[in-house]
């Protein structure tokens, strides 16, 4: 039973852009309007597990991502948590996927065991750091998913072509 679902931000949410600092370049990607207010509709915790090492690199401050983030929920609706890594790869931070720092910090704020959370993102961090949780994984890959991520995901978890699909498999 599926009790909450935990999205990546970007690539999965709103269209990549890299170390995204501008709130006016957010853009949903298809279907997740829709989808998101029927899983608020529904009853469903929903909530925001991403890696932002922009703001470690120097790329962009903690205000930026902080109205960036403003600005999804203004397109996208509320979330019932977001739990952001601000580190670098280097910084051996025990939150940044694929560890399972966001996946449990966000099953914890929701109240819900993370056996009970699926986590749908875009990249093999993303089903990694779920597995690690001991939570589900869907994989929603885009032109810069690696093969080898999807095989893993195909073997570890599930693969959907789309968001919409994802959440079907999910729930």
């Amino acid at each position: 039973m599926t009790a909450a679902l935990l999205f990546d931000r970007d690539d999965t949410l709103i269209v990549d852009v890299p170390y995204l600092s501008d709130p006016a370049l957010v853009q949903p990607v298809p279907g997740a309007v829709e989808l998101l207010d029927r899983l608020r509709a529904d009853g469903i915790p929903i909530g925001v597990v991403s890696n932002q090492s922009g703001v470690a690199r120097g790329l962009l401050t903690v205000d930026q991502l902080a109205a960036v983030n403003a600005r999804v929920e203004e397109l996208l609706g509320p979330f019932d948590t977001w739990q952001i890594c601000v580190h670098a790869p280097a910084d051996d931070c025990a939150c940044r996927k694929p560890r399972p720092g966001l996946i449990l910090a966000a099953a914890r704020a929701l109240g819900v065991d993370p056996a009970h959370c699926v986590v749908i993102g875009d990249i093999g961090a993303d089903v990694r750091a779920a597995l690690a949780a001991g939570a589900d994984a869907v994989l929603v890959p885009t032109a810069r998913t690696r093969l080898e991520e999807i095989e893993h995901a195909r073997a570890a978890a599930r693969v959907a072509p789309d968001l919409v699909t994802a959440v079907a498999l999910a729930l």
